[in-house]
């Protein structure tokens, strides 16, 4: 029976090997190069690199032999690596009763010398190993003892390096992914910002002419409206400076938002034309959420809701549920509908049904896909039911963690 120690090594061994994510990879002319410079010094026809997990030995590399991998039972490599040698030396395989039955022995390699260095890396975890093999009793020089060991020490600088630059190359696609986001994020945001800008010029324009009037009681309601578009957009501008100074806040700084009022705030952003109705929740929840990123959703989603609606009534319905685990909003609309081909392909960077919207202009293809990604970056998804004619309703569901 293993004991708890020998247990907790191998669970880290086991894990050390899944971290390199090299099991099963193609092969690679470094490796293959140190395979070859083994067998030339230790002048051995066999030679190769092993990893060994909890069920097999695969060959990284190999040379002198056809199989690239055998059963843990099987693995003379496997006695090596737990055996706390620096080298394992096996003179004649045929005369040792740890290996003389072994099919690599008996079968057609005819192994009967072994030479094998573990491949420890630098948390003290066996790997594999590098091994020669001859079909004839042979015995190796002391130069030559020491030269596989500094191969094998070359084979875990190798698998090292190869390491740090897959988890570089994932860092670096983040970084592109990430810039990505942030410039349509930038590209929509813009866009946003034009709406309670053209109520602030609407609202001021109409104030000129008012005061001129001095008797015209509606200058104060116009001034509160300009008062309250100029906060919206003042608002979206800090949280808009603090997420580029800091992308990840968008995601992980998050505020209690009352529902009702966010509503109201989203819509008083939006131009909302004379002859639409939005209906909203009513009920005074409290969600834990990130601000910024929510309005953006419901603002790019109501947008398109009004721009592509050919209706004489345009119609929106907001509906809010919730769960243990997450918030589910509808946004139902009496638009010009989607056609199914199309349910996936519009939340595509770029894709548009190049049709023009109530005012004559054709969407950017910008929009869906920032939202959807927002939703995804929220540990939420989104989805959407269409008839085209009828209208269209989105589904989200976001994390509450």
């Amino acid at each position: 029976m293993l004991s708890s120690s020998t247990t907790t090594y191998e669970e880290g061994r086991l894990a050390a090997v899944k971290s390199y994510n090299i099991l099963d990879t193609a092969e690679e002319k470094d490796f293959d190069d140190l395979t070859v410079l083994a067998s030339a010094i230790c002048q051995t026809p066999i030679a190769f690199i092993s990893l060994i997990d909890d069920k097999r030995q695969w060959f990284k590399s190999r040379m002198g032999i056809a199989e690239t991998e055998t059963p843990i039972e099987l693995s003379i490599c496997a006695t090596t690596i737990v055996s706390e040698l620096d080298i394992l030396i096996v003179e004649d395989a045929r005369q040792d009763e740890r290996f003389a039955k072994n099919p690599m022995v008996t079968g057609a390699t005819r192994m009967t010398f072994y030479a094998g260095v573990p491949l420890v890396n630098e948390d003290g975890f066996a790997l594999g190993s590098l091994c020669v093999i001859d079909q004839h009793q042979k015995q190796l020089t002391s130069e030559q003892t020491t030269a596989l060991k500094i191969i094998a020490k070359q084979v875990v600088d190798k698998l090292e390096l190869r390491k740090k630059a897959i988890a570089l190359e994932k860092i670096h696609q983040e970084l592109i992914d990430s810039n990505l986001f942030i410039q349509k994020f930038a590209a929509m945001a813009a866009h946003d910002i034009k709406n309670p800008m053209t109520s602030i010029l609407l609202t001021a324009q109409a104030l000129q002419m008012r005061l001129k009037k001095i008797d015209d009681k509606s200058c104060e309601r116009l001034i509160d409206l300009n008062i309250t578009s100029t906060k919206c957009l003042m608002a979206l501008l800090d949280d808009m400076i603090a997420y580029s100074k800091s992308p990840s806040l968008l995601l992980t700084q998050k505020q209690t938002v009352n529902l009702p009022e966010m509503m109201r705030k989203v819509i008083s952003m939006i131009n909302v034309p004379d002859n639409f109705t939005i209906q909203v929740p009513t009920e005074n929840r409290q969600l834990n959420i990130s601000s910024i990123a929510i309005d953006q959703i419901f603002i790019n989603l109501l947008t398109n809701a009004i721009r592509y609606n050919d209706k004489e009534q345009g119609i929106i319905n907001i509906r809010f549920s919730e769960d243990k685990d997450n918030y589910h909003f509808e946004i139902e609309d009496n638009g010009i509908g989607v056609a199914r081909e199309y349910h996936e392909k519009i939340f595509n960077n770029n894709f548009t049904l190049k049709i023009s919207d109530r005012y004559n202009k054709k969407g950017s293809g910008i929009g869906l896909s920032t939202v959807k990604e927002l939703v995804k970056a929220l540990n939420g998804t989104i989805t959407l039911k269409s008839e085209p004619g009828k209208g269209t309703t989105f589904y989200i569901s976001l994390n509450k963690l």
